[in-house]
């Protein structure tokens, strides 16, 4: 299984310490000691599965025109005039902490601004979420601005851009990881998209919108 980039330490670290916490408990005779010792270690190798769960990078079969961001449930299509974008029409995508946590490219373009906020960590499917820590991504693309908010929640506590201001990348590749979940928000210079509310989707894989649109 593909481990997604910036989190094999997380991984790590608790395997670590349940190999050390192991080997310790076979230097007392206490059967209460040895137990406590057992249990923590079977504790965090659990610990260290789960999260291998939550940081698999699956290879995606990329789909047909504008592609999801962010795996997750779709809470709220809106269209609104922004500033970076202009008219648009703004996906809402709220991730799980059992969602691939891997952000992608909605389609081809250039890294035109990249910018980290500092903020709170707010459940981001609440207004207040505005004030949350966030990277805002503006991508140059052939069907003009794309605006990408990455969205960090009470349990997402860090966000980790895998580009900088000036890449060339492909639709489908890898932007970006919100550990543990949180919500994407992606700003798109269409008219109509090809999804609802409530859908749920795979980033890089499920068409958000057609080309033409």
């Amino acid at each position: 299984m593909q481990i997604a980039k910036g989190t094999k330490h997380w991984i790590f670290i608790p395997l670590l310490l349940s190999i050390i916490l192991s080997i310790f408990s076979f230097f007392f005779e206490n059967i209460t000691v040895i137990s406590i010792f057992f249990i923590s270690a079977v504790l965090m190798f659990i610990i260290s599965i789960l999260l291998s769960v939550f940081f698999r990078d699956p290879d995606r079969n990329i789909g047909e025109g504008i592609v999801a961001v962010a795996d997750g449930k779709i809470k709220e299509i809106t269209k609104i005039k922004d500033k970076d974008v202009g008219n648009c029409i703004c996906i809402y995508t709220f991730m799980n902490v059992n969602n691939v946590h891997v952000n992608r490219m909605p389609v081809d373009g250039i890294i035109k601004d990249i910018k980290h906020i500092s903020g709170s960590h707010l459940p981001a499917f609440k207004k207040e979420s505005e004030k949350n820590e966030r990277v805002i991504t503006i991508i140059d693309t052939k069907i003009g601005k794309i605006k990408i908010i990455q969205i960090a929640g009470t349990l997402a506590r860090r966000i980790v851009p895998y580009i900088k201001k000036g890449d060339k990348l492909k639709k489908g590749d890898k932007i970006g990881i919100i550990r543990l979940g949180s919500r994407v928000d992606v700003y798109l210079p269409i008219k109509k998209v090809s999804v609802k509310v409530g859908n749920r989707i795979k980033a890089g894989e499920d068409s958000l919108a057609k080309i033409n649109t």
